[in-house]
């Protein structure tokens, strides 16, 4: 049996859909929640990179724009990747919307599949089967969703205590996984670093080292 975690040291990934105003808004309300609990919270929209930002940056450098784009997110899902399994302890996962956002579910898969302690937040009556959500996906959950904002907190402490109580298990993490985590830690201890997240510059730098093919079509790398 596994030690039990202090709530004020562990850390939250909150997952959710984040591409428009509102949902940012849901999401933020979700993150201050937590804190207000005393947990640790990773919000990719704030605490992440500005995909934005960092590829005009790389533009202004050379790159064409959908060569860019893609090597930056090939970043996003490292960094993500990185603090799902590793960074963050448990997860929280917003599952509103006419059907959940679609890199959330990927970030549960993943949150599951390494034994992460996660819960599902949901008072969106709208779903996709008759009523129901996809069983692959509330089963990630044990069938059961939140659907209250304030009992976020004492669910998931209830989850984290729960995994606490199981025997530990393999902890080795798959290769390709590891290839990821290892590339996402190092992007995010620049991001860490002092105002790196007002420096596009330096993230961009990172990025580049990282994820950038070695050759553009024409053989060269821009200058």
């Amino acid at each position: 049996m596994s030690q039990p975690h202090p709530i004020d040291q562990l850390r939250v990934y909150c997952a959710g859909p984040l591409f428009n105003q509102a949902e940012r808004t849901e999401m933020t309300a979700i993150a201050d929640i937590l804190i207000e609990a005393r947990f640790l919270v990773y919000l990719p929209h704030r605490d992440g990179m500005e995909f934005r930002l960092v590829h005009e940056v790389l533009i202004e450098r050379g790159w064409d724009p959908p060569t860019a784009a893609g090597f930056l997110h090939a970043s996003i899902f490292a960094l993500d990747v990185y603090q799902l399994a590793v960074a963050c302890d448990c997860m929280v996962w917003n599952l509103n919307g006419r059907v959940p956002d679609e890199g959330a579910v990927s970030e549960a898969a993943i949150a599951w599949t390494l034994g992460k302690p996660l819960i599902a937040y949901q008072d969106d009556v709208r779903s996709l089967i008759a009523g129901r959500v996809n069983p692959l996906l509330v089963g990630l959950v044990d069938f059961e969703t939140v659907e209250e904002l304030a009992d976020i907190p004492e669910t998931l402490a209830r989850a984290i205590t729960i995994a606490d109580s199981l025997p530990p298990t393999n902890s080795r993490i798959p290769m390709k996984l590891q290839k990821a985590v290892d590339d996402g830690q190092r992007l995010w201890e620049a991001l860490q670093q002092t105002n790196a997240h007002e420096d596009n510059e330096r993230i961009a730098d990172v990025v580049t080292e990282l994820f950038a093919p070695q050759k553009t079509t024409s053989g060269e790398r821009p200058a």
